[in-house]
C-alpha cells in the first residue's frame, strides 16, 4: 500500500482513469450486447411463430403445404387431439412431440425446450399454436435455436474491440488531462528551487488559466512576499542590534585602553565605575533579546488567575523612591488569565517608558471594559483595560506605530541617555498578542496614553495576585 503511495500522481491518476474506462465499457459493452441479444430473440420467435401460424393456418382450412418449413434450422410437427404426430419437418420425421406444453386454445405459448428431441443440439425456442380441425383442437410446434449471447461473432468482436478503444481513448485522454493541469505546477516547483536567498525577492510566474493552480500560484507569492518581508526585518533586527551593542562595547573599550595607555591614572575602582554602566546595558540588551526569542518561539504560558490591580501595586510598590510621582486608580476584581512573569514584564516596560518621558506624574488605571460593541461577540464578558498615561509632551499620531517597532526611538540620544534600550514597548505589544490582547496608543489630553486590553478571565478559583487579598484593591493609591 505505501509503495503505491509514492508513486506520482499523473500514474495514480491515470491507472485510476483506465481502471473507470475499462469498467464502464465493459459494461457498456455487456448492455450492448444485451440490448442486440433481446432484440434478436425477439426477431427470432416472431419469425418461428409466423412458422408454425402459417402451418395453423394452412391445418383450419385443409390445405397443408409441404415441405413444412423451408430453412433448415426450423422444425414444424403436427400434433392431433389424440397427441400423436401427423406431419413433421424432415428432420424430426419418426420423432416423438418436440414440446409437451399445449396452447391456450385458439391462442399461442412459447418456451425453451433443451432435451427430448434436442439433445444433444443445444436449446431450441419452441411455440404452440392451437389450430381447430374437424372439431378437435390440434396442436403446431414450431421451433428454431436460441440465439447465443454474443448474437454472432463478429457482432461480438466489433462491440468489444470499439469499447477496448473506448477504453484506451479515455486512458490517454485523461493522461493528458492530467499532465496538462500539473504542467504549471511543475513550473512553479522548478521555479520555487532556484529561488535562494541571493534573489529573495523573485517571484513564481502565475499560468494563464484563472484556476486552482493560478490560486496556488498567487498563495505561493505571498508567502514568498512575507518571507522576504521577515528577511529584511530580521537583517535589520541584526543590524539594530550589533549597532546598539557595539554602542557600550565601544564605551568599554575605550575606558579599558585609556587605562592601558595611563595606568598611573587610574584605579580598579575608577575603571570598574566607568565600565559597569556599559556593562549594565549590554546586560539589558541581551536580556530583551532573550525574551524577544521566547516570546517569538511561542513558547506554552504558564496561564493563572491575576488580578491586574493586584499586579500593578506591586509593580507601583517597587518604585516608592522614584522621582516621578505615581498616581494610581484601580478598580478591584479586574481578573485576566495569563503568565504573571511576562505580564509583570510588560507592566515594567510601559511604566519604564512613562518615567523617562513624563514631566511630573505617571498615572496608572485598571478597569472593566464591557464586551459589547468593538470588541465583538466573543469576549461577553467584557476586557481588562490598563492605562498608564505621562505628563510628557506626546507622541504624535503618525508616530504612534513607530514607537512599537523593535530599536525605535523618536529621541535617540536622550533614549540611551535614560537607558532605554529600545525593546520594551515591542516586547510589551508582543507579550499583550500572545495574551490575545492589544496594546496601542490612543488619544489624550496631554502626554501620551498607552492603553492595554486583555480578555477577562473566567474565575473558577480566587486570583492570586499581589494586593488581591487586601479589601477594595488599591483604588484611589499614590506612591
Amino acid at each position: 500500500m505505501k509503495a503505491r503511495h509514492d508513486w506520482p500522481i499523473t500514474k495514480r491518476i491515470t491507472m485510476f482513469a483506465g481502471a473507470m474506462a475499462a469498467l464502464l465499457s465493459a459494461m457498456l459493452a455487456a448492455a450492448v450486447l444485451l440490448a442486440i441479444h433481446r432484440y434478436a430473440t425477439e426477431d427470432r420467435m416472431s419469425e418461428i411463430s409466423a412458422d408454425g401460424g402459417r402451418v395453423a393456418h394452412e391445418i383450419e382450412h385443409g390445405d397443408v403445404r409441404m415441405p413444412l418449413v423451408e430453412h433448415a434450422d426450423r422444425h414444424v410437427q403436427i400434433v392431433d387431439a389424440a397427441g400423436r404426430v401427423v406431419a413433421s419437418s424432415l428432420r424430426l420425421r419418426g420423432e416423438p412431440a418436440m414440446a409437451g406444453f399445449t396452447p391456450i386454445p385458439r391462442a399461442m405459448s412459447t418456451a425453451v425446450v433443451c432435451d427430448g428431441v434436442f439433445s444433444g443440439q443445444g436449446c431450441n425456442i419452441v411455440v404452440a399454436h392451437s389450430a381447430y380441425r374437424q372439431g378437435e383442437d390440434w396442436i403446431v410446434y414450431s421451433s428454431g435455436p436460441t440465439v447465443p449471447l454474443y448474437v454472432t461473432p463478429w457482432l461480438a468482436a466489433t462491440v468489444i474491440g470499439a469499447a477496448a478503444l473506448m477504453a484506451v481513448a479515455i486512458t490517454v485522454l485523461g493522461h493528458r488531462i492530467v499532465t496538462t493541469a500539473l504542467s504549471p505546477v511543475n513550473a512553479i516547483r522548478a521555479e520555487l528551487d532556484s529561488i535562494s536567498e541571493a534573489c529573495p525577492d523573485r517571484r513564481v510566474t502565475l499560468p494563464p488559466s484563472r484556476d486552482e493552480t493560478y490560486d496556488l500560484a498567487e498563495s505561493v507569492n505571498r508567502t514568498l512576499a512575507r518571507l522576504h518581508a521577515a528577511m529584511g526585518q530580521q537583517r535589520r533586527f541584526t543590524s539594530d542590534a550589533s549597532h546598539e551593542l557595539l554602542t557600550p562595547i565601544a564605551a568599554i573599550r575605550a575606558e579599558v585602553e585609556d587605562a592601558l595607555y595611563a595606568p598611573e591614572d587610574t584605579t580598579v575602582t575608577r575603571l570598574g565605575g566607568a565600565v559597569l554602566p556599559s556593562v549594565d546595558r549590554i546586560e539589558r540588551i541581551v536580556g530583551d533579546l532573550l525574551t524577544m526569542a521566547r516570546l517569538e518561539g511561542h513558547e506554552p504560558l504558564k496561564h493563572e488567575v491575576i488580578d491586574l490591580a493586584g499586579l500593578v501595586s506591586a509593580q507601583l510598590e517597587a518604585r516608592r523612591d522614584a522621582r516621578k510621582e505615581f498616581a494610581c486608580e484601580l478598580e478591584p476584581g479586574v481578573l485576566v488569565s495569563g503568565d504573571r512573569t511576562q505580564l509583570a514584564r510588560l507592566l515594567t516596560g510601559l511604566l519604564d517608558n512613562a518615567d523617562r518621558h513624563a514631566a511630573t506624574t505617571v498615572t496608572v488605571r485598571v478597569c472593566h471594559e464591557p464586551g459589547a460593541g468593538r470588541h465583538g461577540p466573543h469576549l461577553p464578558a467584557g476586557v481588562a483595560r490598563l492605562e498608564v498615561l505621562d505628563d510628557g509632551c506626546g507622541i504624535e499620531a503618525d508616530k504612534r506605530e513607530l514607537v512599537f517597532q523593535r530599536f525605535a526611538r523618536l529621541d535617540t540620544a536622550r533614549d540611551r541617555e535614560a537607558g532605554g534600550t529600545g525593546l520594551g514597548l515591542a516586547i510589551a505589544r508582543q507579550i499583550a498578542q500572545a495574551h490575545e490582547g492589544t496594546l496601542q496608543i490612543e488619544d489624550s489630553p496631554a502626554g501620551a496614553r498607552f492603553v492595554l486590553r486583555l480578555p477577562l478571565a473566567s474565575v473558577s478559583e480566587p486570583a492570586r495576585g499581589e494586593g488581591a487579598d487586601q479589601p477594595g484593591g488599591a483604588a484611589g493609591r499614590e506612591v
